[in-house]
């Protein structure tokens, strides 16, 4: 898919699913998830095997990995739609987040608060709820191609009440204006249970080593911000979430260790509610091939996988 036709389908969503009826956009979604598990493309053979590390041997990965398709569908479906949902919706009780005592106390301090997220639930509603109750945050956006459709995701993050600063290509590099808001007193929401560096820290996740951002711990040491591991999911019609408590300031390695461990709580519960369709743990090396035994109908003559291409995470 080209750079122009991904923007015009995004473009498309915003227009088209934010208009529609609400059950038919719902069921459209679920009938897109299931079809894309049906054709188990790149990226739901990744969030398989991503879902297998994590849930007892046993489970039936054909019901998680559809359910958690129909989640990852979810969230798109309420980006769409999410300008034009009314706030009552999620500030009238169908929005509730465990331990919240553990932000507010954090925030109030005066010392700057930051937010690590996995990619869990639907974190541009709940930072649209943030926002509304009095905790207006900044954010970090990769760069996207072409640059009409990150202009496109800005917008309607900035439209929900969102500070947020580019990865690469802004007039200064991320990490001195976010920690500046931090020692200003701000609050950071940032996703990281993805490494996009070569600077990842190793942790010990789910019995295997993986990578994750070293940015969290890092501007937490260097501004004395409050890191705080935060996981959201999805709870019928409603969101639910929780607050974790601050990570100790130590150093760099155990801290995001500690943010990986409140991490796979969140995930051990609610599986069906990551959406990681990218590597997380390395893979193991592959065996030599064998020119005999290649089949030629498996390749993808695209190269791409609509699955694996995540603009907002």
């Amino acid at each position: 898919m080209s750079n122009r036709t991904t923007d015009l389908a995004y473009a498309l969503g915003w227009r088209v699913v934010r208009v529609l009826p609400e059950r038919l956009a719902a069921r459209g979604f679920d009938a897109a998830a299931d079809w894309a598990t049906r054709r188990e493309g790149k990226g739901v053979r990744r969030l398989r095997a991503n879902l297998a590390r994590v849930v007892p041997e046993g489970t039936d990965l054909d019901a998680l990995t559809r359910a958690a398709m129909r989640s990852y569908a979810r969230y798109w479906l309420e980006v769409f739609r999410l300008q034009d949902m009314p706030a009552e919706r999620y500030l009238g009780g169908q929005f509730f987040l465990g331990d919240e005592f553990h932000l507010r106390d954090a925030y109030a301090a005066g010392k700057g608060l930051i937010l690590a997220l996995p990619h869990m639930g639907s974190w541009e509603l709940a930072g649209a709820w943030l926002v509304a109750t009095g905790i207006p945050f900044t954010t970090v956006a990769e760069r996207l191609k072409p640059e009409s459709l990150f202009d496109r995701f800005v917008a309607f993050r900035e439209s929900l009440g969102m500070e947020v600063i580019p990865l690469t290509g802004g007039a200064e590099p991320p990490s001195g204006l976010l920690a500046e808001r931090l020692l200003a007193g701000g609050c950071l929401c940032l996703l990281a249970d993805r490494d996009l560096s070569d600077s990842g820290v190793p942790v010990d996740f789910f019995g295997g080593q993986a990578r994750m951002a070293a940015g969290p711990a890092a501007l937490a040491l260097r501004t004395g911000a409050a890191l705080v591991p935060t996981a959201l999911w999805f709870d019928g019609k409603g969101w639910n979430g929780r607050i974790y408590p601050p990570v100790e300031h130590t150093d760099v390695a155990t801290m995001t260790q500690e943010m990986a461990d409140a991490f796979a709580d969140a995930i051990a519960a609610h599986p069906a509610d990551w959406h990681m369709l990218q590597r997380i743990w390395p893979d193991p090396p592959a065996p030599a091939a064998d020119p005999a035994q290649a089949d030629p109908t498996q390749a993808d003559p695209t190269g791409t996988d609509l699955a694996e291409a995540d603009p907002t995470r």
